[in-house]
């Protein structure tokens, strides 16, 4: 019977695939909005359909509609680009597509920075095939380099290589070279782990006389330093200084990454001993580079230091500052000031975020305190939030790690029910699944293993035999 349970365990789990690496990208941008966003912030127009912000079914058309039906003056472009800025500011896409929607339904001219706009928008809400329908519809004047930018950059953006470099060439063919869509390229080879491909884009806008720009050498710094070429990023850093490219705040992250990355402490902690003598160092990104590379040297003074410069210039951090915080003080070990600022967080937070929760409630797990963990849980749920899968999957695995298995297995369905089959491929994790099978290998429990091939399956992590 041990057989049994096992052959049905052991199945065809899919591997779950790794997280996608955090990446940078610029886009464009509309300086005319935020212009516009500010000169109509008291105006009747914006109210309205700023007001819709909060609303999944916005009636932007229809409030469109009312107000042209009421005014004299109809609404031109100049009166939307402050409206779509908002939108976008506050992530709601889908609101900023019907704008563009109602412009094209009413006849109002859009710019290229608009389709170039739509496009990223339409990339974001629909999906690259999306943009590329949208791109294919543009008529003749309008596939410019902006809007050919524009699709070239929701390809880097999702890691569509081949199209990528597709369109790329094409790009060449037709003069729209820039070193914008040369900085995306290197991103997008940065994001797909082709660091090697860097320095050859770099030479050939050199061979081009497109100019390097400080996104350029950071990137060519990160592509040397992820191949523990320092000898080559310390010819990037002196050719940055002769060519007047000031070093930023990125520029060390990158290197003192790579040092990290090699085992090179000594260098990584003096790399951000320079990071920290940039003068007007106020990029709350920076603070967290700190925060997190001085964990990784083991340097808590560093981290404690680094929390102090961030807190002078945001007297309230962000829940993404406390997230940073947390995480390198769980890694470091330091029980006592995690506990500290995790009740300074929870006193004062608006919005009550599960992952800055989840950072206490694994810390608690790895010692044991089951208690503690399950206190903060159900906070979560009466501060108005509700766990995420990676609460679930703390849970589940430190019940099957322990052997209860009727726990183990409520939080895994409760992970089940929640989970995209699509978007989160990694739960539960391949650690928690092993444990899983060699306790139903063990134990012969052919029922509860069956409630586990079911909640499997749901996920998209089990073939049928």
């Amino acid at each position: 019977m041990a057989n049994n349970a096992s052959r049905l365990i052991m199945l065809k789990l899919k591997a779950s695939q790794p997280p996608s690496p955090s990446r940078w990208f610029c886009t464009s941008t509309a300086v005319a909005a935020k212009s516009a966003m500010a000169k109509n912030r008291g105006d009747t127009l914006f109210s309205k359909l700023t007001a819709l912000r909060g609303s999944e079914e916005a009636k932007v058309p229809e409030t469109l509609e009312e107000w042209a039906a009421k005014e004299v003056k109809p609404i031109k472009r100049f009166d939307i680009i402050g409206i779509v800025y908002h939108f976008r500011k506050y992530k709601k896409y889908n609101h900023a597509i019907k704008l563009y929607e109602w412009m094209e339904k009413s006849k109002t001219r859009m710019k290229n920075a608009d389709h170039a706009i739509r496009m990223d928008l339409l990339a974001k809400v629909e999906g690259v095939a999306s943009a590329e329908k949208y791109f294919g519809s543009l008529q003749g004047d309008a596939k410019t380099n902006r809007t050919y930018g524009a699709l070239f950059n929701c390809y880097c953006k999702e890691k569509v290589l081949d199209k990528a470099l597709e369109l790329f060439e094409k790009m060449k063919d037709l003069g729209f070279t820039s070193t914008l869509n040369y900085n995306n390229m290197m991103a997008l080879y940065l994001d797909v782990s082709q660091p090697e491909k860097v320095p050859l884009l770099a030479e050939e806008m050199e061979v081009k006389n497109i100019a390097a720009d400080h996104y350029t050498y950071n990137q060519l710094v990160q592509s040397y330093a992820s191949q523990n070429d320092f000898d080559a990023v310390e010819a990037v850093l002196l050719k940055m200084e002769r060519n007047e490219v000031q070093r930023d705040w990125f520029t060390y992250g990158n290197l003192a990454t790579g040092y990290v990355n090699a085992g090179l402490i000594e260098k990584a902690n003096a790399a951000l001993e320079e990071m920290k003598k940039i003068e007007n160092l106020h990029d709350r990104e920076a603070f967290h580079t700190l925060i997190t590379l001085y964990a990784r040297t083991s340097n808590p003074s560093g981290v404690i230091q680094a929390w102090d410069s961030l807190k002078s210039i945001f007297p309230k951090p962000s829940n993404v500052s406390y997230l940073i915080m947390l995480l390198a003080l769980s890694k470091l070990g330091d029980v006592i000031t995690l506990e500290k600022l995790f009740a300074e967080w929870e006193l004062d937070c608006l919005n009550y975020d599960v992952r800055v929760a989840n950072v206490i409630i694994e810390s608690y797990l790895n010692r044991d305190m089951v208690e503690k963990a399950t206190l903060i849980y159900e906070n979560i749920m009466k501060r108005g939030s509700e766990p995420n899968l990676r609460t679930l999957e703390a849970f589940a695995s430190f019940y099957i790690e322990k052997h209860q298995i009727d726990l183990a297995l409520i939080f895994l369905e409760m992970g089940a029910s929640k989970a995209n089959p699509d978007r989160h491929k990694w739960f539960p994790t391949e650690k928690t699944v092993a444990m899983f099978l060699k306790y139903f290998e063990e134990k012969n429990d052919m029922e509860n293993a069956e409630r586990f091939c079911k909640s499997m399956k749901k996920i998209g992590r089990l073939d049928d035999p």
